[in-house]
């Protein structure tokens, strides 16, 4: 099969690898959409290596027909999208049943493989985890992002008050479009100080260097889940704000996460979020499609930070 490979000076290139051969419990998929994400670009950088036994192969969701069904009662022809802890810059790839949705109707291939890693992201973080309600206030960083533009959807359709923080005026504008309530521009703004002490919750992909900044901005017996990792990894932490606060800080990953965890969370991302796809109620926000053998591109454009929503990577 054709598949995306990264080569000695880290670029993105195409080439010839073999087919993935099935485990017990998995399906193969032929591939007809990949969705592009952050956490591809560390992989490629050589910074964000597969868990044991995964694809090396770029590529966390995609959308697609099962070619084989191995073991399980899938049937050949089925139309799926895929969560994936590696493998979807592919031509083909094995996945998990578990770990295997409906396309939402009305979707094409395209579209089912720009919400399938962040609807899980935020469905499993600010509803599963956090319990987001109408009564709360959520911070939500980098607004405009494929995670960002659905995380105020979806937070919208909860009923919350929705703050995003986002770099520039046409960015905002994105995020006002999609229903966000109070919108901070970061290179002009003090997210910390216009948000004192009033989220009880945020969505942060930052880490650390939004770590003090996001405890001021904490609510009383407020949640902060930290997601990402672009102002990196090292921050101190002061136990005593968080403590005045009875403040709650998580830190998740999906890719990570046992086979088992990963097929509960698709699961209830399903039950929960797609019938608000199929209706219009939160809807897939794609900036642009490209062909596979246009992986390095896609990444270039995703580090340029000019672009709003998900990149999608088609595979003839």
């Amino acid at each position: 099969m054709k598949a995306i490979s990264v080569t000695d000076d880290k670029k993105l290139a195409l080439i010839d690898t073999p087919t993935p051969t099935l485990n017990e419990g998995e399906v193969l998929v032929r591939v007809h959409a990949a969705g592009v994400n952050r956490a591809d670009i560390l992989q490629a950088a050589g910074h964000y290596p597969p868990p044991e036994g995964e694809s090396e192969i770029i590529g966390l969701e995609c959308a697609g027909i099962i070619e084989d069904p191995g073991t399980t009662n899938r049937s050949k022809g089925e139309p799926v999208a895929c969560l994936l802890a590696g493998g979807g810059y592919a031509e083909y790839v094995a996945v998990p049943e578990g770990q295997l949705m409906p396309i939402p109707q009305g979707y094409s291939f395209a579209e089912a493989a720009a919400v399938v890693e962040v609807a899980t992201t935020v469905w499993s973080n600010i509803g599963m985890l956090t319990g987001l309600s109408k009564e709360h206030t959520i911070l939500i960083h980098g607004g405009a992002g494929g995670i960002g533009t659905f995380a105020i959807q979806m937070a919208k359709h909860i009923g919350a008050t929705v703050a995003v923080t986002a770099g520039s005026v046409e960015k905002l504008q994105t995020c006002a479009q999609l229903g966000a309530d109070i919108l901070i521009n970061y290179r002009e703004q003090d997210f910390a100080e216009i948000m004192k002490n009033k989220c009880d919750r945020i969505l942060d992909i930052m880490g650390a260097k939004y770590l003090d900044g996001n405890l001021t901005a904490l609510a009383m017996d407020g949640h902060m889940v930290i997601i990402g990792l672009q102002g990196g990894v090292k921050g101190e932490l002061n136990i005593g704000k968080l403590l005045s606060k009875r403040g709650t800080i998580s830190a998740t990953a999906l890719r990570a996460r046992d086979r088992a965890d990963k097929a509960r969370i698709v699961a209830d991302t399903v039950a929960n979020i797609w019938n608000l796809l199929e209706e219009g109620v939160i809807r897939h926000h794609i900036h642009a499609t490209l062909p596979l053998e246009e992986a390095q591109k896609a990444h270039d454009m995703l580090k340029s930070g000019e672009v709003t929503g998900k990149l999608v990577l088609t595979v003839s």
